[in-house]
């Protein structure tokens, strides 16, 4: 199968000489490869829509190309039907702890007011929404066509997820990248990158901010922070519980991402335990949400 991708890889129409391709590591939703064309190098991906997850190809190769022109991104040099080549960033992909550095995190904040404020000025025409709360109705309607091992759990999670919604209340529209993961960054000499565009669209900011600290387990106090950071004042009672409300929906459609992968991707990860590890994470909060 491996031989397969890089033969696939091999025969995209951007290289004029013999390539060198090796698999990268770290993807749960592509295959990546590192290829050395000539003396440059390149990033490619292999990945098809992935209409159970709300992924379409157009969407990430329009956001991509957004996100370089407001220069938070890698060039895509070569796109078609099922891959992406992009420049190679040789930096260091961060790790969660680094994330949870100050002075990291002093430079992340820049970074997402410029996704959510300036790459719609970039796009192409409409865009995707992603809305967390219809990605969990969305979800729930997946699992149960699938007859998922979850399905005596799908009920109270959608209405776990009308109180959050409910809670969140009317939002500022922006534009979000809505998967912030610590390998989606990389910083290249004292500067980030922010990569991997699959679930970009519009969204309320709160959900970049809560998904951030929620992918990387944020304590409190540097919770707080990033939200004076960004909103540059301090945080209203209000703000918090719509912020924590956003934060148990990340963790919520983190975990059910999850439960639908298992059934549908073929890539070698395991994503029980991935559920797992998500779902226990979601209940601790929610149990804290409700004591809020």
């Amino acid at each position: 199968m491996t031989t397969d991708y890089f033969k696939r890889v091999e025969s995209l129409n951007c290289w004029e000489h013999t390539i060198n391709c090796e698999p990268l590591e770290g993807g749960i939703t592509n295959r990546n490869f590192l290829v050395e064309h000539g003396n440059e190098k390149f990033f490619v991906r292999l990945g098809v829509d992935i209409p159970e997850h709300g992924v379409y190809r157009f969407n990430e190769l329009a956001a991509s190309r957004a996100a370089h022109k407001c220069g938070i991104s890698p060039e895509v040099v070569y796109a078609e039907t099922g891959a992406m080549v992009l420049r190679f960033i040789n930096g260091k992909t961060l790790e969660p702890e680094n994330l949870r550095n100050i002075s990291t995190l002093k430079k992340v904040v820049p970074l997402l007011k410029t996704c959510h404020q300036q790459m719609p000025l970039y796009l192409p025409g409409s865009s995707l929404i992603f809305w967390v709360f219809q990605v969990i109705r969305g979800y729930v309607n997946t699992l149960k066509e699938s007859k998922s091992r979850m399905i005596q759990k799908l009920s109270r999670f959608l209405e776990i997820n009308h109180e959050l919604e409910k809670t969140v209340g009317t939002i500022d529209l922006f534009y979000g990248h809505n998967d912030l993961l610590s390998g989606n960054f990389i910083e290249d000499n004292n500067r980030l990158w922010l990569v991997d565009w699959d679930y970009a669209g519009f969204n309320s900011p709160l959900f970049d901010l809560a998904n951030l600290a929620s992918n990387n387990e944020y304590a409190e106090g540097l919770e707080r922070e990033l939200l004076e950071m960004y909103f540059e004042n301090e945080v209203s009672d209000d703000l918090w519980k719509r912020y924590f409300a956003m934060k148990c929906a990340s963790l919520l459609r983190e975990s059910m991402w999850s439960m639908v992968s298992e059934i549908y991707s073929t890539l070698d990860f395991d994503y029980v335990q991935y559920t797992a590890e998500n779902l226990e994470r979601f209940e601790n909060t929610f149990a804290e949400f409700r004591n809020i």
